[in-house]
């Protein structure tokens, strides 16, 4: 219940991924043009972006005494992913393909591990098990089709940045809508004796 509690408190912080995810996506829609540096800079800080706010995220459940390390794992993998992205902007196209593809899996899984841990506490969770599977798929085609061209790759960035800010956001809206019905936390017994 603590780990409800410490989400609900935090729904903004899912808010704000789902936000930036559709506004990555939306962009790679409207300028498909873009050059791939561009692209390689755009994709380096969403990965930061929510990679930090996923470290955030782990702080609450530690507070919670909840399982913190799938989060602390899916944050460390995103700053890796955006900083080696930054570090080496010159990377070819297929080696940018797989860092997206394999952080994408990767991140899929853990999304998935910690909406079956919350399915015990939260109804809802379902959202967060699609951006997981959302995620995946993603990461899958990446690999199995890396030669399908940018702009087909661009979209498909695109496509999945859109899905996955929308389940993100759902998922807050979710937990926010539960922060009005848990239960208050108990008085502490400051004072008697």
């Amino acid at each position: 219940m603590l780990v409800l509690a410490q989400l609900s408190r935090n729904w903004w912080v899912f808010l704000l991924r789902g936000i930036v995810g559709i506004l990555f996506g939306v962009l790679a829609f409207m300028r498909p043009g873009i050059t791939l540096e561009v692209l390689v800079l755009l994709f380096a800080f969403w990965a930061l972006f929510d990679g930090v706010f996923s470290l955030i995220s782990s702080i609450g459940a530690a507070e919670a005494k909840e399982p913190w390390w799938p989060l602390v794992f899916i944050g460390l993998l995103g700053i890796a992913a955006g900083i080696f992205t930054l570090r080496y902007p010159g990377v070819t196209t297929l080696t940018l393909l797989f860092v997206i593809a394999f952080w994408s899996i990767f991140r899929g899984i853990f999304e998935i591990i910690a909406a079956v841990r919350l399915r015990e506490v939260i109804q809802g969770e379902w959202w967060l098990i699609l951006g997981g599977i959302a995620s995946i798929v993603f990461g899958v085609l990446l690999v199995y089709y890396p030669s399908s061209g940018l702009l087909a790759v661009i979209w498909l960035i695109g496509l999945y940045a859109v899905i996955f800010g929308i389940t993100q956001i759902m998922f807050g809206f979710r937990l926010r809508n539960l922060a009005g019905e848990l239960p208050a936390p108990p008085a502490t017994a400051r004072g008697t004796r």
